[in-house]
């Protein structure tokens, strides 16, 4: 997974999965990490297409191919570039999706797959950092035991390759909350976007709405959502980067405020699998992964991380301060409980 990089330059950097894994074994002095080995060929199979699939294969070997088709496969732009060993790479990501969902089918309550998130990945095209579509493939295993199912992504943006793939599957209902496609990447997410029994919900907020915002919208819909719906378990995405200084967003959401959206989660009393997603502030990355890994483990999240965590990393406090009473994008967030308490009945 560490190997999963995409050069120096760009802002999705391995070094927070590395962090998150240290500052979890620090304050969690019994943590087991698994090695899931890498997906199968045939795993990527049951989201992508055996071109797509075979495409991604050949770039990893450094092969050249016609720029149409590295453009047409979405690996000419300079977010999702090709990269040696891209294959592999991708394959653990989506070795830990695998396996947190094979947990899930024989009968554990709560998986993680911390690495993984990449919900831009579409069916035959690679999108915002994302070669694979774990979330979907973790989806498309758990359907194996379970009828009804649930993916609930709090990441700054929206969720939007997951949305396509299962946009025609009414037994899979997305919900994402996300900074609006009027000012973010990739565009999309609006309560408009409909899906095989409308099985799609998006919450998509103004730049610079604030946290009691975020909370109190992904509150009013998140809850409408699961009594409509009924799922029997629930895939997690917990992008990080809602958060107040993430520098690809606009959102100004703390720390406690996105946990608290990971509680409301938690409370279902559903089976999770939970991974992870967004996020480029290196210092709040590990804090924030560390602490939702804590709090759906039922695990006491302490203030501070303990000393022997480095300085300079950041992450000594756990929690934000907290900022009072905020309430900016109000309105809008209003206009898209409305038109969910509406829809949602």
């Amino acid at each position: 997974m560490m190997e999963y990089d995409f050069g120096p330059k760009h802002p999705l950097k391995p070094i927070r999965l590395q962090r998150t894994e240290a500052l979890l074994r620090a304050m969690v002095p019994d943590l087991v990490c698994i090695d899931p080995g890498l997906a199968e060929p045939e795993e990527i199979a049951f989201v992508h297409s055996q071109d797509y699939i075979e495409v991604t294969q050949s770039l990893s070997t450094g092969e050249q191919v016609p720029a149409e088709v590295l453009f047409s496969y979405g690996f000419g732009s300079v977010d999702t570039p090709p990269f040696r060993g891209m294959f592999g790479a991708a394959l653990a990501y989506c070795g830990g999706a695998v396996r947190a969902a094979e947990d899930l089918l024989v009968g554990e309550e709560l998986a993680f797959n911390i690495g993984g998130g990449l919900h831009h990945a579409q069916r035959s095209r690679a999108s915002g950092f994302c070669v694979f579509n774990d979330p979907a493939i973790s989806l498309m295993i758990l359907k194996q035991r379970f009828k009804k199912l649930m993916y609930v992504d709090i990441d700054l943006h929206h969720g939007d390759g997951v949305q396509a793939i299962f946009e025609d599957d009414p037994d899979v209902l997305t919900l994402s909350i996300h900074e609006s496609g009027k000012t973010l990447y990739p565009g999309t997410g609006f309560v408009e976007e409909t899906g095989a029994g409308g099985a799609i919900v998006n919450i998509p907020l103004e730049a610079r709405t604030t946290g009691d915002t975020w909370i109190w919208a992904f509150r009013e819909v998140f809850a409408r959502a699961v009594n409509w719906f009924q799922p029997e378990a629930i895939v997690l995405q917990m992008g990080c980067d809602p958060h107040t200084n993430d520098p690809l967003g606009h959102l100004a959401v703390t720390v406690q405020e996105w946990l608290a959206a990971v509680t409301l989660v938690k409370k279902t009393g559903l089976p999770i699998l939970a991974c992870g997603g967004g996020g480029y502030a290196i210092e709040n990355v590990p804090r924030m992964w560390a602490a939702a890994v804590m709090e759906l483990s039922g695990i006491e999240i302490p203030e501070r991380a303990p000393d022997s965590i480095p300085i300079e990393w950041g992450v000594s406090a756990i929690f934000d301060a907290d900022p009072g009473d905020r309430w900016i994008g109000r309105q809008e967030a209003e206009r898209v409980v409305e038109y969910w308490k509406e829809k949602l009945v």
